[in-house]
């Protein structure tokens, strides 16, 4: 039986939203094609006219939820520069679901493992995200790009560190903490540029 080709489009892109939020809530290596395609309302055999293997699902559905990220932080620069990001990245609510968050939060370890492919396109999205971040940052900023990147580590590690510890106090002040360490990367620079 043959179907119209929009529906194997709509039927491919729902593997890669559970796919990327069962990564994201439960790690690569523990999500089973399985059970992803289960909740995708497919039979196994279903997956393999969409991709070639787990690792190609891995590459495709990172790739699309980074581009996802990208557009928000977009979105929140656009309404409220650098304090509506720290305000949406570094609130309870990302931190406590993970499976519609940041990728880089929730995977980089197994990112790390994954094949080169993958791991180069990944690193060619994070420098996009740079480059947007760069552009926002206040003109007087020296060093934008590395500025950038040193405020996504401190975000990735500040959710991250919050993750463990949620459920407890201490989880509520890396937050808090993290924010604060995101705003000192950017007013050092500034105040150099001006003297």
């Amino acid at each position: 039986m043959r179907y119209e080709k929009g529906r194997k489009d709509a039927s491919r892109r729902r593997i890669m939203e559970v796919a990327a939020e069962r990564f994201r809530s439960d790690g690569i290596a523990a999500s089973g094609l399985a059970g992803i395609m289960s909740e995708a309302g497919l039979t196994n055999g279903a997956f393999y006219p969409h991709f070639q293997s787990k690792a190609e699902l891995v590459r495709e559905s990172v790739t699309s939820a980074l581009e996802d990220q990208s557009h928000r932080l977009q979105d929140a620069f656009a309404a409220g520069g650098l304090e509506a990001v720290l305000a949406a990245y570094l609130s309870a609510e990302h931190r406590d679901n993970p499976g519609g968050g940041c990728v880089s939060a929730a995977l980089l370890p197994e990112l790390a493992r994954q094949p080169p492919e993958t791991r180069s396109l990944y690193a060619s999205h994070l420098l996009t995200m740079a480059h947007q971040m760069a552009s926002s940052l206040p003109p007087q900023t020296r060093d934008p790009e590395g500025v950038a990147l040193a405020i996504y580590a401190t975000l990735i590690g500040t959710l991250q560190l919050a993750r463990a510890t949620q459920g407890t106090a201490l989880s509520d002040r890396i937050l808090a903490a993290g924010a604060d360490a995101a705003r000192a990367l950017v007013q050092p620079s500034q105040d150099k540029g001006q003297t």
